[in-house]
């Protein structure tokens, strides 16, 4: 009688185990299959990097991180630096003349006495970011993200036309 009660048993247990060890196979499959990312080769970071007076004019560092970095006075001009991470960075006095810094991230970022003449910052996040005494003439913002304060602020001062884009900065501010 012991062995009609264990016959059953053996056999959902048997099936159990034949389920585990399928999942345990295919997991080990899918674990040992992976492969790694293969980042950016010419991707620059310099997070938390001191770069102050650095000249980087003129460069292709598009993608590159600058997160938390010490820009003071460093030199943009004419680089490419869309698509860029500057979260937190400090560009204080920073020249980024004619930069290209389209999608970039600039969340927390310090612009006070920047040069932005002629720079595009097309879809570019500016979320909390001071630009107190910044240059704007001839910068594309279309469609960024800035606070309202700032961009009160900008229009204040807003004027010239983008070169590259064709844009007037007070448009793409949205200045009245």
């Amino acid at each position: 009688m012991k062995n009609q009660i264990f016959q059953p048993l053996q056999g959902v247990l048997l099936r159990f185990l034949t389920i585990v060890g399928l999942i345990l196979l295919v997991g080990l499959w899918i674990l040992l299959d992976a492969r790694p990312a293969i980042a950016q080769d010419n991707t620059v970071n310099y997070t938390y990097g001191e770069l102050q007076q650095q000249d980087f004019s003129h460069k292709d560092l598009q993608g590159g991180v600058f997160a938390a970095a010490d820009m003071r006075e460093a030199n943009f001009e004419g680089s490419n630096i869309s698509y860029g991470i500057f979260t937190e960075g400090i560009l204080l006095g920073a020249n980024l003349k004619g930069a290209d810094l389209s999608s970039s991230l600039l969340d927390r970022v310090t612009l006070d006495f920047a040069d932005l003449t002629d720079a595009i910052l097309v879809d570019a996040i500016a979320t909390r970011t001071r630009f107190y005494d910044a240059t704007i003439t001839g910068a594309d913002f279309t469609n960024a993200v800035i606070d309202r304060y700032q961009v009160s602020l900008m229009c204040e001062r807003a004027e010239g036309v983008n070169p590259v884009t064709g844009v007037s900065t007070r448009d793409s501010l949205g200045c009245r």
